[in-house]
């Protein structure tokens, strides 16, 4: 399997001095078992217990003694107390026993010597009053889908990775990072579709693992169900939602359902708390903080932009154009970009965040907001003329600074435009393969621009 970059914060969290145990939260199937394995590989020895085999999770069930479940664990994994700071404690699928979890305060206060790492993908089902959750006892990192950086390090495009870190790329490098960029949008970050398509670079062969994926999450609908009767209503969002992603989207007869709101804003709100979909609310503000309007309607999006792609049948589409915002009416290059935003950040606390304005004589919509340096940046995703992005500039009349980003095909590209209020703006036009590279573009680009004009 392919290095995945969240082994770098693994590595941070080793060394720190005042490490708590960590929860690793993501979707199923988005590789958090696999990156944990792989960094036990700087400890001298690993413990891993899967708290769906009934051995594994019989200690936690009866040992309510801390000092007794923690020689009981090391003693029916033929491990050494002795070694126990060498050793990796790795708790894998822990919202299957609360107590396992209640469990990690007792790692935190009594053995905070022994590095452990529990991962989980319904955690929030175990919110309950009569569960005591360990808060400020732990710590939390969140894994997405592979990036397009991740994506090129799995097929071996070291000089392609080489040139998407450097800042600015070299232009040599556009065509072919823009192809690039194209197969990761097209087949997506799930790992396994991924790490199949590094070996066999042969799209046709992961029609049955799309499938699979598929398969494996309406399988796991009773769990995502806290009653029996929500199981219907979260399997018709799961089937739903690849065909309304990248909308703004209303929970009344989603997916052309004669569901009514409150059983699909519910069978919804569990798909985002196994963190399958994101319910992004939109802000009104220019300025932060970033405060979601939840009283508007969410845009809807999904876990992964090459499983969108396979479900509503566009990769032929994709394989046929040049320019990404020509598919799918720009809603695909759309969602990539926001995947691409999440993927950089491993916070549990980072969302995505878009920009409306809702008048009858004046709406508009800027796809996203980037947090930079105490300013909102707005993002649009689209190609053409600069002329066309009549919401961002609406959004840089309000907004008390004069930076925007564009993300397109063409080239890295710095220009102005003239808002309706006379302001003068400063856009850093990006090609769509830099999207996780903006933190270090927009500094480069405050350094390029800082003989122009300023505001006007």
């Amino acid at each position: 399997m392919f290095r995945r970059d969240i082994l770098q914060e693994l590595t941070k969290w080793r060394v720190k001095d005042t490490r708590k145990p960590l929860i690793i939260r993501g979707a199923r199937q988005v590789g958090k078992t696999t990156v944990v394995r792989q960094f036990s590989a700087e400890f001298k020895d690993l413990i891993y217990l899967n708290l769906e085999l009934p051995e594994d999770r019989k200690p936690f069930e009866e040992f309510s003694n801390f000092e007794t479940l923690l020689q009981a664990l090391f003693f029916l994994k033929n491990k050494s107390l002795a070694d126990r700071a060498n050793t990796l404690v790795f708790v894998d699928e822990i919202q299957e026993v609360p107590e396992a979890l209640q469990q990690l305060r007792y790692f935190y206060e009594d053995a905070p010597d022994i590095p452990v790492i529990a991962a989980g993908s319904m955690l929030e089902s175990l919110f309950d009053p009569q569960i005591s959750f360990p808060v400020g006892r732990v710590e939390y990192l969140v894994i997405q889908p592979a990036s397009f950086l991740e994506f090129l390090g799995a097929i071996e495009e070291t000089a392609a990775l080489a040139q998407v870190l450097t800042v600015p790329a070299a232009a040599f490098a556009h065509d072919t990072l823009l192809k690039l960029f194209r197969t990761y949008c097209l087949i997506g970050g799930m790992p396994e579709i991924v790490a199949h398509y590094a070996t066999h670079k042969d799209l046709t062969t992961l029609t049955p693992i799309y499938e699979s994926l598929l398969v494996s999450y309406l399988d796991d609908v009773e769990k995502y169900a806290h009653v029996r009767s929500q199981v219907d209503y979260i399997r018709h969002a799961i089937r739903s939602s690849f065909a309304e992603a990248g909308k703004r989207i209303k929970f009344q007869n989603f997916g052309n359902s004669s569901y009514k709101s409150r059983e699909m804003g519910e069978a919804l709100r569990a798909l985002e708390k196994a963190l399958l979909i994101h319910l992004v609310y939109p802000q009104t503000s220019p300025v932060l903080p970033l405060l979601p309007d939840v009283s508007r309607s969410p845009r809807l999006h999904v876990l992964d932009t090459g499983m969108l792609n396979y479900f509503v049948g566009l990769r032929q589409e994709i394989l046929g154009t040049i320019d990404l915002n020509n598919v799918y009416q720009g809603t695909v290059i759309e969602h990539i970009v926001g995947q691409e935003l999440l993927a950089r950040q491993y916070s549990a606390l980072h969302d995505l965040a878009f920009w409306v304005r809702e008048k009858t004589t004046s709406a508009a919509e800027v796809d996203y907001l980037f947090r930079y340096k105490e300013k909102l940046i707005p993002i649009e995703v689209k190609s053409g003329s600069t002329g066309t992005l009549r919401s961002l500039a609406m959004f840089m009349d309000m907004a008390p600074h004069n930076i925007a980003v564009r993300f397109y095909a063409g080239e890295i590209l710095i220009s102005t435009i003239t808002t309706p209020g006379g302001k003068t703006v400063h856009l850093l036009n990006l090609p769509y393969y830099l999207v996780s590279q903006i933190e270090k573009y927009l500094e480069w680009f405050e350094t390029q621009t800082a003989a122009l004009p300023a505001n006007s």
